[in-house]
């Protein structure tokens, strides 16, 4: 039998910054980088025929459809990187706590190499854990040091129960947090501790979080038009979409010389210029003639005892057009499925939301996630589709 410890060594993301370094000096084809099932770095090069100036190709998270192959531009990229160095008053080295194959891992790369600094990678082959960041966070010699995290990564550091990795997390000159909402409750406990969380709002389509603390970064804009939905243009727009025609290519458009993406959220901005995201625009259900919010559900649904997350869809339904569904997380998964959420919860459910209760209720111990942390929105909606048209 094979007792040989596992390996612990960072992954080798050497070639991920040399062909990344290439592509940016226009010395290389533009590349896409991903891992494989060892965590192994892999780097692809790739064609983008009818785009000038391509560096790095990103596929979206793909949380609710097929992902699109984003092409990002040196001048994109580096618009990015210089707009992140102001807004966090400075350049330093970066810890890559993501997959690589997301923006949010690409751009660790990226503004290293326009910093000049050196980046350490965490080992992510057997997932993301308290121990494996505490370690590579203390591999970090600059004084000036940054990281990104999702919020599922920063409630685990929070909830280890270890003093070495609260002090991990202090030596963080700044901590990008994106990738989904973040909670005012989770965001209050990681300032308690200490940490300098900085929340970001953008997407592959924008080089990533282009938005700190609700408030755009330099040479970025964001307004919502006449629905709701959130626009965001200026330099670091992506440009465009690899291979997509259609619906996909209606994402970007040019207003009065400026490019500007239409994103799926729905937001508002206020006097002082603070953009608020309110939720997809697609989080509107209508059922039996009703509208109802995904997200209100979600939230009521979370307010329960013993639950501890929750997804809302709507799905199929003959009788409804639509019906909504929910994907609980819950405390405790001993019974897993339908049986999986009590009496007591279902009662408290129904008091809670009346007719807007989720016709479809399925438990288990977490939600489904993407690599990147997003949750796979996707995927539980074709359980609960299914579960749905199974009654």
């Amino acid at each position: 039998m094979n007792t040989a410890p596992p390996n612990t060594d960072p992954p080798n993301i050497e070639p991920a910054l040399k062909a990344l370094a290439d592509a940016l000096h226009g010395e290389g084809p533009a590349v896409e980088l991903s891992a494989d099932a060892d965590g192994n770095v892999v780097v692809s090069a790739v064609e983008t025929p009818g785009f000038e100036d391509a560096a790095v190709v990103v596929r979206t998270s793909g949380s609710t459809g097929t992902p699109k192959a984003t092409v990002l531009t040196v001048e994109a990229l580096a618009a990015s990187s210089v707009a992140t160095a102001f807004a966090l008053k400075g350049e330093g080295q970066w810890l890559l706590a993501l997959p690589l194959q997301y923006v949010a891992g690409v751009q660790v790369l990226v503004r290293s190499l326009f910093a000049g600094t050196r980046p350490w990678a965490m080992d992510l082959s057997a997932g993301f854990t308290p121990e494996a960041f505490t370690a590579a966070a203390q591999e970090l010699t600059d004084k000036i040091r940054f990281t990104s995290l999702v919020p599922t990564q920063l409630q685990r550091l929070l909830e280890a129960p270890s003093a070495e990795t609260l002090a991990a997390l202090r030596r963080f000159n700044g901590i990008l947090l994106g990738g989904g909402p973040v909670s005012p409750e989770l965001l209050a406990a990681a300032r308690d501790a200490g940490a300098r969380v900085i929340t970001t709002y953008g997407s592959a389509e924008t080089c990533g979080g282009c938005v700190y603390d609700g408030f755009p970064l330099e040479d970025v804009l964001a307004r919502v038009d006449g629905d709701g939905r959130i626009l965001l243009g200026g330099a670091t727009l992506a440009a465009g979409y690899l291979g997509e025609a259609g619906p996909a290519a209606d994402d970007f458009f040019e207003e009065d010389g400026v490019r500007w993406y239409r994103t799926g959220d729905l937001g508002s901005i206020d006097a002082d210029g603070k953009l608020t995201v309110l939720g997809r625009a697609d989080d509107v259900i209508i059922t039996g003639g009703v509208k109802v919010s995904a997200t209100h559900v979600q939230a009521e649904l979370e307010k329960l005892d013993g639950v501890l997350a929750a997804f809302v869809a709507g799905v199929p339904s003959a009788e409804w057009g639509q019906a909504v569904a929910a994907y609980v997380a819950v405390e405790d998964s001993s019974h897993a499925g339908t049986e999986g959420f009590t009496a007591r919860q279902h009662d408290a459910m129904h008091d809670a939301l009346g007719r807007l209760a989720p016709k479809t209720v399925l438990a288990a111990a977490g939600l489904m996630m993407l690599p990147n942390g997003k949750p796979d929105r996707l995927g539980m909606t074709v359980l609960l589709d299914a579960l749905h048209q199974g009654k």
